[in-house]
């Protein structure tokens, strides 16, 4: 079932791994950090979830989720 966690709820319950996000609203005065979204996939790896993101037209966004640093991959717009 997809929920819709802040970013401190995503951290927590899926730690240290690529999860693919969908619906993500982003914090007002910065555009580049995530408040909420949704958490479509879990255990997927880096490369899986970037061919989801072209196959989707960007519309999926995976991030790592460790606490330390932020890795997004790169955003897509439409083709």
């Amino acid at each position: 079932m997809e929920e819709r966690l802040d970013w401190k709820q995503i951290v927590e319950k899926y730690p240290n791994q690529w999860v693919g996000l969908t619906e993500v609203e982003y914090e007002e005065d910065n555009d580049a950090t995530i408040k909420t979204a949704i958490v479509k996939y879990t255990n997927k790896s880096k490369d899986e979830l970037t061919w989801m993101q072209f196959e989707t037209s960007g519309a999926l966004i995976g991030i790592y989720t460790t606490p330390d640093n932020v890795f997004q991959l790169g955003v897509l717009g439409g083709f």
